[in-house]
């Protein structure tokens, strides 16, 4: 493999670890996070924000959330995973 792929290869395993952790929906603080670290990137890319129940065709933008706290519980009500 030459060195330019074996760079670029390395460059997109760092972006990979940077995007993986961050908690991205629809709408929240995740999604600004993961748009500015793609806009380092892509420094032309402009990010618009629309507020909360503006229509937009046939949807409404929803409200913001942003999870804090998350877990997989199994049947017995124990947690079997927990989600930093």
């Amino acid at each position: 493999m030459s060195d330019q792929m074996n760079q670029i290869g390395h460059q997109i395993h760092d972006l990979a670890r940077r995007l993986w952790p961050l908690n991205r929906s629809i709408t929240g603080d995740g999604v600004r996070e993961t748009l500015l670290i793609l806009k380092e990137l892509l420094p032309e890319l402009r990010i618009h924000e629309v507020q909360s129940g503006t229509p937009a065709f046939d949807w409404v933008v929803p409200d913001e959330w942003n999870v804090t706290e998350a877990w997989i519980e199994g049947p017995d009500g124990r947690v079997v995973f927990p989600v930093n």
